[in-house]
Parts: structure tokens; C-alpha cells; sequence
């Protein structure tokens, strides 16, 4: 492949629910810039404007723009999707809601649940496919014509056209699509078979209604923003993040909107893999902790798991490629209350950042967790925002005693101490979803620590985990607009196969393999950025006879043996289950490559101007510091001046720029390559 162009600078940017942060990074002289600004939530694009202004970019020099955006991701939490319309095999109006036969809440028998598209929008028409493709009923394109008349009539910007068994032969979709287009008011219609192409009509119905839902919003985003970025003198494009860490342009994003789902959490995923890549530390546990939720996710080898099978929450999967990543609702602004039953509970409810917590200074009256940790003296009280608000120390003690003490019996610091314990149990809790479920052990891992937050926690996580150390990047709390920064090209694809092992059609697994090929090669052609090289990853997703889910199996070639399948599968199987079934059949359900344009790399040591490194380690200030309900007079340094080679025994501070690390006692603090701290649990007893 051609060698990729250096000249230029590229910006990385990235939308999270509370700040919206920025990294430039010049290719030319290498150097680098950052920002964090307040996300504007009812226009994300004002933000990412205010981002460029603090950091004083001229657009005219800039190469390229990668954004990581929550629009959609907020969207479909949220509910607020375009007015979508559906259009279905006769029959099956319902699939939506009835989905699996699961219930929101597994032991009780309440809950409640919003499909994507509500009934009155669902139509049916005669059409039928059966398993093998074979035509059962023809489509009717009279009734298809009523149907799409009625949805426009009901005010409905976006169309999926959704068939039983069209990942068979998907002829009567794409016929319906050709008629829809000609009446469709605009180009927001959706195939269901043309995002997924797998069996399991509820998870690819779902799919598609939710890429419908989104897309007109993405489009008219992503519009604004290449449109405000055009008239400051930027003529480049803007790249989107996907939610399998990949990048598209903006100006295609919006025909599969549902990838970018997810889009934010993946790019923090993906700069995670790069730096430990760079460290030597292939196998992280990451743990990302902003202000309103925390993501974690597991990297092995260096490479994050990508996975069709997501859910991004109750009766919501979203079946294309992402990373996967789970969250909790537990960030630096989680509201922390005293329940009926008198329980401490910590979230999922965010104080956001307007008003946001008390300690901002802007009117919050809630505690949450960074106010927790400003009372413990984590944070720097010097710095305390609330005082111009009217709200000082004394004052946030009191009001953790009068809001969680009292109920608990307990001091304002006593509740404040039991306010991170609870966090920081949810956030091991999904550490260990990701870890222990997937069969791997925590203590085979490091712990990539980073957000805004994640660094105050991370030690205290690693200990509960028993986890040996703790990676904390340059610059925790711009990861993710890093991630944008360093991230590749990337186009997945999947078809389904489902068939015996021992029946397979190997030719057409081939032929299936090389035209994912094909495509992926196309996908990059037309994103008009170059790559230094390409790479391929190909997959099978199988199971044994008679089971419902599926695991994936890395496969070394596009021209497997049905040999070669079957011991890749029982070896990823006894890796995950430590069960061997030899006298079951395997199956391959469904066949995956993925086409990765690998760009330039970003040197990571730039981070941090090693001109302002002091040759020893001199703390700038002391404070007492709260551990285990006794203060304790803690040194605080300045990240920025630490020895590239520091070492410091807890308990010690750490400032910067974008967040605070706390190395608690008995903790040991190293400094290693591009500026990356390791903390060694324990290692200072």
C-alpha cells in the first residue's frame, strides 16, 4: 500500500455524556495539543467547536478530523429516535416486542419495555420466504404501495423493510426497497438483510430498526458539523468511529448508523490497545470511568474482542460488529442516596455537567462520587469550584452527613468513604462480567485505568480484583479522543452459513470468505484516506448441535478445512467453558472477516513535553488524604515535572491536567515508556 501522508495535523474528538475532549496530534513536528470542554448536549456540535477554539486549531492545516460521537448511542437510551416506520412478513408485527420471552427484571415480575418502533407503525403485507430462500408467497406489491402510503401519511422519516428469512434470499427486499424508493421522501430506508445477513428474525429486526431510527439524525449531525467545520477553513473530511473501533467517513456513516452505536466507549478501547501495544502490556482490563458511566472491556494479545452479539440494554441487541464493552451507571457525577430500606445507592442517576456535582460549583445539591472524593481530599480542594457558588468544605461535610450519615449512622467522611466502596463494588462488578464470564482470570491482566475519573479508583479496583497492576496512560482523561487519533480504517462482515459441520460446502464457506474480502477492499477504496497497509481477520461463529448461542472462532486463512474448523472451535470452547464434547457435532453458523486499512502511527511520548520533566521527583504541595476513616498527610506532585524513570511509594497524590491518581498505601508508582505510570499492588509492603 502507499505510504500514508504526514504532512498535516490530525484531530481526534471525542463526545462522552459530561465533557468532550480533544488531542491534536501534528505528524509534521509531532507535536500535540488537547482540550476538554462541557458537552453540549442539545447540540454536540457546539461543543466540539468550543474544544477547537481552547485549543487554538487552524483548521486550514488540519489533515483530518476522527470523531467519536454519542448521538446515536444517546438516541436509542434515550428513546429519541426519528419516526420510523416498519414494513413485515405478514404475521410478524410483533417480533419486536416479543422478542425472547425474557423479562427486564429476571427475578421479579415487573419491568417495563419500549420497542423501537411503536405497533401502530408496523404494517404487514403478504410476502414469505422459507429457511432455504424458496418463495412461499409472493410479494404483494399492491399492498406494499398501501403500506407505504399509510407510514408516510403517519408522518414517518425513516422506513425498514423487514422479511422472514431474507438472509436466505433476500430478493423480496430488495424488490420492496426499489419500490419504496420511489415514493420514500428521502434515502432513509433500511433493509434488514443489508445489515445483517444472519438468521434470528427479532435480533436482525432490532438491528434495523434502530439504524432507520438513528440515521436521520446522524445525517443532519454530521452535516452540521462538516458545515460549521467548512466555514472555518477546514477542507478535509471528517471521519466517524464505529462501534467496532474502526473509522467511516461522514459522509457514508449515516447508511449503517447502527454501527456507530457504542462509538464513544470503542474509541477508549481501541487507545487502550495501542498503548499497551507500545508498553508491552497486551492484556488489559480496561476500565473507563467519566462523569456519567463507566465502560469496561478485556484485551487480549493486544487486540480488543469485536463482537456481533451486544445488548446495549434490555430487549435492545444490536447485531453488527462492535467492541465489547459493558457499562455501569457509576461516573465521577453519580448521585448517591439513601434508599426507603435505608440502603446506600450509588447511580445510575448522573447530575450530568449542568448543574452537575456540588463541587462544580454550579448548583448542584446531590452528592455524588467526585464530591465524595473531594471531601476525602482525593481531589484538589485549592481548586474547589463550589466556592464560587457559596458551598465550601464544611458545607459539603454537612450535607453528606445530613443526606447519606444520619440515615447511616455515620459521620459526613464516614459517608463519603462508603460512597466509593459501593462504587467502586459495581464497577469490579462488571470487571468481572467481562473477565471471569469470558474465562478469563483478572490476575493474568493489567488494569488500564482512565477517564476523567478512572484514575482515583483504580488501585482500590485492582486490590478487590487482585489485580496485579494498574496501567495509567499520559493522559487518562483525552483517551478517548486519542482513541480517534490512533484508530484504523475498518469494514466487518458477516453471512450466515448454518450448517453441519459435516455437511458444510466448503467451496461456498470459500466463496463466502473471499467476496467479505472483496467488499472490505472496495469499503476502503472509497473512504479516500491512505493506508500504510491492510489486514485481514477472518471468523466463524459455531456451536454445537442444538444450542442457541454461539462463541467465535479466530480462523488463520480464508480457505479453512472442515478439520481445521472443528479443532479451532473445540479449542475456543474448552479455552471459554474448560468442556470438551467430542461426541457432538459442531455447526458453522455464521462466517466473518473484517478488512482493516492500518494508518500512520502516533508517537504516544509526545503526551507529556518531556521539557518540563524535573530530574527528581518534588512534591508541589501536601494535604491530608482520607484512608480507611483516618486522614493521612499525603505529598501531591504534578504529573507534567515527574522523572520519566520516577518511583514513589503510596500513600501519594498525582495531578494533572485532565485527572488526579491516588496511590494509596502499600502501593508502589513507576514511570515507564511514553510516560504510561505503573502501579504495583501491594509492592510497597
Amino acid at each position: 500500500m502507499e505510504q500514508a501522508d504526514q504532512q498535516g495535523s490530525i484531530i481526534g474528538v471525542d463526545v462522552g455524556g459530561t465533557f468532550t475532549d480533544l488531542v491534536m496530534v501534528d505528524m509534521a513536528t509531532g507535536q500535540m495539543r488537547i482540550a476538554k470542554t462541557p458537552t453540549t448536549l442539545d447540540n454536540q456540535a457546539f461543543g466540539v467547536l468550543a474544544a477547537l477554539d481552547q485549543a487554538d486549531v487552524d483548521l486550514g492545516a488540519v489533515r483530518l478530523i476522527v470523531h467519536g460521537t454519542t448521538t446515536t448511542t444517546n438516541a436509542v437510551l434515550e428513546r429519541k429516535l426519528a419516526r420510523t416506520g416498519l414494513i413485515t412478513t405478514q404475521g410478524f408485527r410483533d417480533v419486536l416486542e416479543l422478542g425472547r420471552r425474557t423479562r427486564p427484571q429476571p427475578y421479579g415480575m415487573t419491568g417495563k419495555f419500549t420497542p423501537v418502533i411503536p405497533r401502530d407503525l408496523r404494517i404487514e403485507i403478504p410476502e414469505r420466504m422459507d429457511a432455504q430462500g424458496q418463495v412461499v408467497t409472493p410479494l404483494d406489491a399492491a399492498a406494499l404501495r398501501r403500506a407505504l402510503d399509510g407510514l408516510m401519511a403517519a408522518g414517518c422519516e425513516a422506513l425498514v423493510i423487514h422479511f422472514l428469512h431474507a438472509y436466505a434470499n433476500p430478493a423480496h427486499e430488495l424488490r420492496a426497497a426499489r419500490i419504496a424508493a420511489e415514493v420514500w421522501p428521502n434515502t432513509h430506508i433500511t433493509t434488514g438483510h443489508s445489515l445483517l445477513s444472519e438468521s434470528r428474525e427479532f435480533e436482525r429486526g432490532v438491528t434495523a430498526a434502530v439504524n432507520a431510527g438513528v440515521q436521520p439524525l446522524l445525517e443532519r449531525y454530521v452535516a452540521r458539523l462538516r458545515d460549521e467545520l467548512a466555514a472555518r477553513g477546514y477542507e478535509g473530511d471528517v471521519l466517524v468511529m464505529n462501534g467496532n473501533g474502526g473509522m467511516v467517513s461522514s459522509r457514508l456513516v449515516a447508511r449503517e448508523a447502527a454501527k456507530t452505536v457504542m462509538s464513544g466507549p470503542a474509541s477508549g478501547v481501541m487507545a487502550a490497545a495501542y498503548t499497551g501495544r507500545r508498553a508491552s502490556e497486551p492484556n488489559l482490563l480496561t476500565y473507563d470511568m467519566g462523569g456519567t458511566s463507566t465502560d469496561v472491556a478485556l484485551i487480549r494479545g493486544g487486540t480488543p474482542p469485536v463482537s456481533n452479539e451486544i445488548e446495549v440494554e434490555y430487549a435492545m441487541p444490536i447485531h453488527v460488529p462492535m467492541v465489547d464493552v459493558r457499562t455501569v451507571g457509576a461516573g465521577g457525577g453519580s448521585i448517591a442516596r439513601v434508599t426507603a430500606a435505608g440502603l446506600l445507592e450509588v447511580g445510575p442517576e448522573s447530575a450530568g455537567a449542568d448543574p452537575g456535582p456540588i463541587c462544580y460549583g454550579k448548583g448542584g445539591t446531590r452528592p455524588t462520587i467526585s464530591d465524595a472524593n473531594m471531601l476525602l481530599g482525593r481531589l484538589n480542594t485549592d481548586k474547589l469550584n463550589a466556592v464560587a457558588g457559596g458551598v465550601g468544605m464544611d458545607d459539603l461535610a454537612a450535607i453528606f452527613k445530613r443526606d447519606l450519615g444520619a440515615p447511616l449512622g455515620v459521620d459526613g467522611h464516614g459517608a463519603a468513604e462508603a460512597v466509593i466502596r459501593m462504587a467502586n463494588a459495581r464497577m469490579a462488578g462488571a470487571i468481572r462480567m467481562v473477565s471471569l464470564s469470558l474465562g478469563a482470570d483478572p490476575r493474568d491482566f493489567a488494569l488500564f485505568a482512565f477517564g476523567g475519573a478512572g484514575p482515583l479508583h483504580a488501585a482500590a479496583l485492582a486490590r478487590e480484583l487482585a489485580v496485579p497492576r494498574v496501567l495509567i496512560p499520559a493522559r487518562p482523561g483525552i483517551t478517548n479522543a486519542l482513541g480517534c487519533a490512533v484508530a484504523d480504517l475498518r469494514h466487518d462482515f458477516v453471512q450466515t452459513v448454518n450448517q453441519p459441520l459435516d455437511d458444510l460446502d466448503l467451496p461456498a464457506l470459500h466463496a463466502a470468505f473471499a467476496m467479505q474480502l472483496e467488499q472490505g477492499h472496495a469499503a476502503l477504496a472509497r473512504e479516500k484516506v491512505t493506508v500504510q497497509s491492510v489486514e485481514h481477520h477472518f471468523s466463524a461463529d459455531m456451536q454445537f448441535q442444538g444450542q442457541s448461542h454461539v462463541v467465535r472462532v479466530p480462523l488463520a486463512g480464508k480457505s479453512p478445512s472442515a478439520q481445521v474448523l472443528q479443532d479451532a472451535f473445540q479449542k475456543v470452547y474448552w479455552d471459554r467453558f474448560r468442556v470438551d464434547l467430542p461426541q457432538i457435532r459442531a455447526r458453522v453458523v455464521n462466517v466473518n472477516c473484517s478488512v482493516i486499512g492500518v494508518c500512520a502511527p502516533v508517537d504516544l511520548s509526545l503526551l507529556i513535553d518531556a521539557a518540563g520533566r524535573l530530574a527528581q521527583a518534588t512534591p508541589s504541595g501536601r494535604r491530608a488524604v482520607w484512608f480507611d476513616g483516618a486522614p493521612q498527610d499525603t505529598p501531591v506532585y504534578w504529573r507534567d515535572h515527574l522523572p520519566l524513570d520516577v518511583v514513589l511509594e503510596g500513600p501519594a497524590i498525582i495531578e494533572q491536567l485532565d485527572c488526579t491518581t491516588l496511590i494509596p498505601p502499600g502501593d508502589r508508582v513507576k514511570g515507564g515508556v511514553d510516560g504510561n505510570l505503573t502501579i504495583h499492588i501491594g509492592a510497597a509492603q
